[in-house]
C-alpha cells in the first residue's frame, strides 16, 4: 500500500464518506454544500486524523471521538425539533381555545370552553375555525424547522422523480397496509358512521351541512396531505438523514405519529409516513409521500361511506372492497419489486460505533423532545379513558 492510500485510511471525514449514489447529483451537490457551511449548527461535518490526538486539562491527550460530536448533533437537531412539536401542541389545544374566543367576542357564531375540547356554533363558522387553526400550526411548525435548519430548497423539498417505481411501489405498499391495519375496526360489531371520519375534530359534526362536508374533507385530504409531507419529509427529514435513511425514516415517522396524541391513529400514521419516505427516497421526488397520505385518507373515507350508505344502490361490500385494494396493492408490490430486482437501488447508510438503535433512543431522549412526547401520549391517555 502505497503512502497517499496509507494516509488516507486515517482520515476520518463523515461528510465525504456519506453514501452519495442513492439520490442525483444536483441534490447530492446541495446536501454537501449545506454540512460543508462553517457557520451551520446543525450539519455533522466531524473529520479528524486517528493519529492526532487533542490535549485537554485533566485529561491529557485524548483523541477525537466522532461518537461525541455524532451526539452534539443530534442534542441540537432534535431540541430544534422538540421545539416545533411544541409549537404544533400549543397551537392545536391553547391557540386554537383562544382563537375561537377571539372570534366569539367578535361577533362570530363560534365558541368553546376553555374546560373541555369541544366547539360549537354555526357549522360554517366552526368549519372556518378548524381550518385556520391547522393551517396556523402547520404552517408555523414548517416554517420554524426551514428557518432553523436552512436546509436548501432542493434538498429540504426533493423535487426530481429519478424512479417513478418508487412512487407505485410506495402506493402500493400503502394500500396492503391500509387494508391491514384497518380490519379490526372494519369488522368490529360497533357501529359506525360518516361521522367517525371527523373524529380527530373536537366539534359536532352532525350538525355540519353537505357544503360543509365537501369544504372541510377535500381540506383534509389535499391540504393536509400536502403539509404533511412537507413537514415530515422536509427539513427535518433533511437533516436526520446525515445519519442514514433509515434514521431518518423512523425519527420522522415516530414524530408524525406522537403529533396525532390519539392511540387509534398512532400505528397507521406511522406506517404510512414511513412507507411515503421510503417511497421518497425511492422516487426522488417529495411528491410520493403526499400522494401515500392522500391514498390513505381516501381509503379511510371509501371505507366509511360504503359502511354507513344506506342506498340499495351500494353493491360493493366492505368486504369486497377491502379485499379489491389488498389484491391490488400486493400485485402492485410484487411487480414493481420484480421490475427494480435487477436496479442498484437502496437507501443511504450511515454506520458508526453508535448503533442504530442507540442513535434512535438517544434522539428521542433529548430535550423538549422527550417532555413533548410523553404530553402527546398523556393526551392520548386521557383521550382513550375520558
Amino acid at each position: 500500500m502505497n503512502k497517499a492510500a496509507q494516509h488516507s485510511n486515517k482520515i476520518i471525514n463523515v461528510i465525504d464518506e456519506f453514501d452519495y449514489s442513492t439520490q442525483n447529483e444536483s441534490y447530492n451537490e446541495q446536501f454537501r454544500k449545506w454540512r460543508r457551511k462553517k457557520e451551520n449548527k446543525f450539519s455533522f461535518s466531524f473529520s479528524s486524523n486517528k493519529n492526532e490526538s487533542v490535549f485537554i486539562d485533566g485529561k491529557g491527550f485524548v483523541s477525537e471521538n466522532a461518537v461525541s460530536a455524532e451526539k452534539e448533533i443530534l442534542s441540537r437537531i432534535f431540541c430544534t425539533v422538540g421545539n416545533a412539536m411544541l409549537i404544533w401542541l400549543v397551537t392545536d389545544t391553547i391557540i386554537l381555545k383562544f382563537l375561537i374566543k377571539f372570534f366569539s367576542i367578535i361577533g362570530i357564531n363560534v365558541h368553546n370552553n376553555f374546560f373541555s375540547t369541544g366547539i360549537y356554533g354555526g357549522s360554517i363558522e366552526i368549519v372556518i375555525s378548524i381550518i385556520i387553526v391547522s393551517l396556523i400550526k402547520m404552517l408555523v411548525t414548517m416554517l420554524y424547522m426551514h428557518k432553523q435548519f436552512r436546509v436548501p430548497l432542493k434538498v429540504e423539498f426533493m423535487h426530481t422523480m429519478n424512479h417513478p417505481s418508487g412512487l407505485v411501489t410506495a402506493i402500493s405498499l400503502a394500500l396492503v397496509v391500509c387494508t391491514i391495519i384497518n380490519i379490526p375496526s372494519a369488522f368490529s360489531v360497533e357501529t359506525k358512521e360518516i361521522y367517525s371520519f371527523f373524529r380527530n375534530i373536537d366539534a359536532d359534526v352532525s350538525v355540519w351541512g353537505q357544503a360543509e362536508f365537501l369544504v372541510y374533507t377535500i381540506f383534509d385530504i389535499i391540504v393536509i396531505s400536502i403539509l404533511s409531507g412537507m413537514i415530515f419529509c422536509g427539513a427535518m427529514f433533511a437533516v436526520c438523514r446525515q445519519f442514514g435513511d433509515l434514521f431518518a425514516i423512523i425519527t420522522t415517522s415516530l414524530t408524525a405519529a406522537l403529533l396525532t396524541h390519539n392511540f387509534n391513529d398512532m400505528a397507521a400514521v406511522f406506517l404510512i409516513s414511513a412507507i411515503g419516505s421510503y417511497g421518497m427516497l425511492r422516487s426522488g421526488s417529495i411528491f410520493t409521500p403526499i400522494a401515500v397520505n392522500v391514498v390513505y385518507k381516501m381509503y379511510i373515507l371509501a371505507l366509511t361511506v360504503i359502511e354507513v350508505d344506506p342506498s340499495v344502490n351500494m353493491s360493493i361490500t366492505k368486504g369486497m372492497f377491502m379485499a379489491a385494494v389488498f389484491i391490488a396493492g400486493t400485485a402492485g408490490t410484487i411487480i414493481c419489486f420484480l421490475h427494480n430486482r435487477k436496479k442498484d437501488i437502496k437507501l443511504a447508510v450511515y454506520e458508526s460505533e453508535f448503533s442504530l438503535g442507540k442513535r434512535i433512543v438517544f434522539s428521542v431522549k433529548v430535550f423538549p423532545y422527550i417532555a413533548v412526547g410523553l404530553i402527546c401520549i398523556v393526551y392520548a391517555l386521557a383521550g382513550a379513558v375520558f
